[in-house]
């Protein structure tokens, strides 16, 4: 067995390896950038090696530093976690030839599967079941558009080196193409150095659904049944649950043998997933099922696999590493109960998910109700040089309503602050109609999300408590039981002046600050005279930059004509582009970017102003 493990990643993964490996007596070694040196996972680890600047690519991604540490620190294993070097197969073959035991699939088998392309022909000579599609080696735009008509629209852009939704682009018609086409070779260039993509039908009701596999040396695979992660934003998973809703036995059995037939076919050995595509018009039905593509390492959502099998994968992948056999056989595994997870983030959805940094003053998430795994803690940074997922809250029932109740209560008792969250639009989609029966598709964020991603607001209620709570006692004097004096007052409430209903007469000043949590979201509350003149706006016309990013495409010039909604330009932050638009129709009156450029948060990028009569 290992003994001493060195975790090559950050944040909630890297939290999660060293608690199961902590449970099995192995020492653990963090490694970390500048921006994390503070960081959770650096706290749990037994020891901690810095390996650089914040950048990614300045640290996680230069395998030559994460070998290096390892050996300083007599690690004799190395465990990827998920994303950065986990799927490089140069990284896991320099882990092997530095005498290190990399716990992953053989570098041949991530190779093969690297390539969303090369693996779909490799699966179809499997007798695995593929997406039809252009998965050849001419990238030229103008070709690339006649195999698209070829095909069909809708059609989806995929980066044959691409994961977790970058690099990946729906197109519904020949006059979208060509510009869809040069943002996903952007982004696949800068997230994977690899532009290529491949063009797949788009299903019109499709649902997400995967297997997760597990291999050893010694020629057995397995599977852990399905999952289903059709509730999707952007091609992003944002919930995922286990097993599949309406998976019938026959069905079941027929796609965790086709999955279980792919790892084979590449020799795997480790934890994988095999993801398929459904057509979903008629229900789950095995000849509707397409193979996508293979991820050649533990998923950001294997925490409903192992709640619903009660297996610890990362367990079995470190006693794998260490040469044992799976530790179950195939007919000793079986589904109890339902699982559901939710990947909270640090973004505001009322803003387009534009991811938020900042201390989190206040982080409070129920840990006795069910599973929370994450890798901050109150009073830790959230930064922007990552991904901005902080945890993950996972729920478990005797069925799939009573793990979907847990999982909104959870986050309805969840409180993040000042730093944006996600959770009331977790708590949205979970009460969707299409959710609660159980027929969500991967559109249904792409259809219903404006109702998801409403601003929530307090109750008059809560609003009421919270301003009682900040009035000194001299203020609560006249209280009477059975006819209060009720009177209002004027608050700040996140910047928006609001009315609020108060008890008693009070004549001194309330106290400063208070901050109402309700419902996973959380609003300061500020008395109106101490609120003083901040929050004051800017122009509509001044186009600030939402986060530190660097700019990767202007589209506009002084002078310029645009109309609302109109891209002027386009920023790259946590691994993300986000689109900037004209908020009206104007003319460009100031421009303080250029392509390249590094910006900060609220730098004026762009001055619009209307367009005279």
């Amino acid at each position: 067995m290992i003994n001493s493990l060195l975790i090559a990643n950050r944040g909630e993964i890297a939290c999660r390896i060293i608690r199961t490996a902590r449970e099995m007596g192995i020492r653990t070694v963090a490694v970390y950038s500048d921006a994390d040196a503070k960081a959770l996972h650096v706290r749990e680890a037994d020891e901690a090696v810095h390996i650089g600047p914040s950048p990614a690519r300045e640290s996680y991604l230069i395998g030559e530093k994460i070998i290096a540490a390892a050996q300083e620190t007599g690690a004799e294993a190395i465990h990827p976690g998920y994303g950065f070097l986990s799927e490089n197969a140069e990284f896991a073959q320099a882990v092997a030839d530095a005498g290190l035991v990399w716990v992953g699939p053989k570098p041949s088998s991530i190779t093969a599967m690297g390539l969303k392309d090369a693996a779909k022909k490799l699966m179809a000579d499997a007798g695995v079941p593929v997406t039809p599609g252009y998965m050849g080696e001419n990238q030229d735009p103008a070709y690339l558009a006649e195999q698209a008509a070829q095909i069909g629209y809708p059609v989806l852009i995929k980066a044959v080196a691409g994961g977790g939704g970058k690099g990946m682009r729906k197109v519904d018609a020949a006059a979208d193409f060509i510009d869809a086409l040069a943002s996903c070779q952007r982004e696949a260039a800068a997230s994977f150095g690899n532009d290529h993509v491949l063009i797949e039908k788009y299903i019109l009701t499709p649902r997400h659904i995967e297997v997760q596999v597990f291999g050893d040396s010694h020629g057995n695979v397995v599977h852990l049944f399905e999952r289903d992660c059709s509730l999707q934003r952007r091609h992003q998973k944002v919930i995922e649950e286990a097993p599949a809703p309406g998976m019938d036995e026959a069905t079941r059995a027929e796609l965790c043998a086709a999955a279980v037939r792919a790892a084979k076919a590449v020799d795997y050995v480790g934890a994988g997933t095999i993801e398929f595509i459904a057509d979903a018009s008629e229900g789950l039905r095995a000849d509707r099922i397409w193979f996508m593509e293979m991820n050649t390492r533990l998923q950001v959502e294997h925490p409903v696999t192992e709640e619903i099998t009660g297996v610890d994968l990362v367990e079995w992948q470190l006693r794998v590493a260490s040469g044992e056999p799976i530790p179950l056989a195939q007919d000793e595994l079986s589904i109890n109960g339902w699982a559901m997870e939710a990947r909270l983030y640090a973004e505001d959805p009322v803003k387009g998910f534009l991811p938020s940094i900042g201390t989190l003053e206040l982080f409070q998430l129920p840990e006795h109700m069910g599973r929370v795994d994450t890798g901050v803690y109150e009073g830790a940074e959230v930064s922007p040089f990552y991904d901005p997922m902080i945890a993950k809250v996972i729920a478990w029932g005797e069925d799939r309503e009573e793990a979907r109740e847990l999982l909104s209560e959870m986050l309805e008792d969840s409180a993040i602050w000042p730093v944006k969250s996600n959770s009331a639009f977790l708590i949205n989609a979970l009460g969707h109609s299409d959710f609660v029966a159980g027929t969500v598709d991967t559109g249904l964020i792409g259809r219903d999300g404006d109702a998801m991603t409403e601003e929530p607001v307090p109750t008059a209620q809560a609003l009421t408590n919270a301003a009682m709570a900040m009035v000194p006692r001299s203020m609560q004097s006249g209280f009477r039981l059975n006819a209060p004096d009720v009177r209002s007052a004027p608050f700040m409430l996140d910047r928006k002046r609001v009315e609020v209903a108060l008890h008693g007469p009070g004549a001194d000043e309330p106290a400063p600050a208070m901050l109402v949590a309700e419902s996973g979201s959380v609003w300061q509350l500020t008395p109106w005279r101490a609120a003083g003149s901040t929050g004051g706006a800017v122009s509509d016309g001044a186009i600030l930059s939402p986060m530190p990013g660097k700019v990767i495409a202007v589209d506009v010039a002084v002078g310029d004509k645009v109309t609302k909604g109109q891209k002027l330009l386009t920023l790259e932050a946590m691994k993300m582009e986000h689109s900037l638009t004209a908020p009206f129709d104007g003319v460009v009156a100031e421009l303080n970017a250029t392509a390249g450029a590094q910006v900060q948060v609220e730098a004026l990028l762009v001055k619009i102003e209307a367009a005279a009569d």
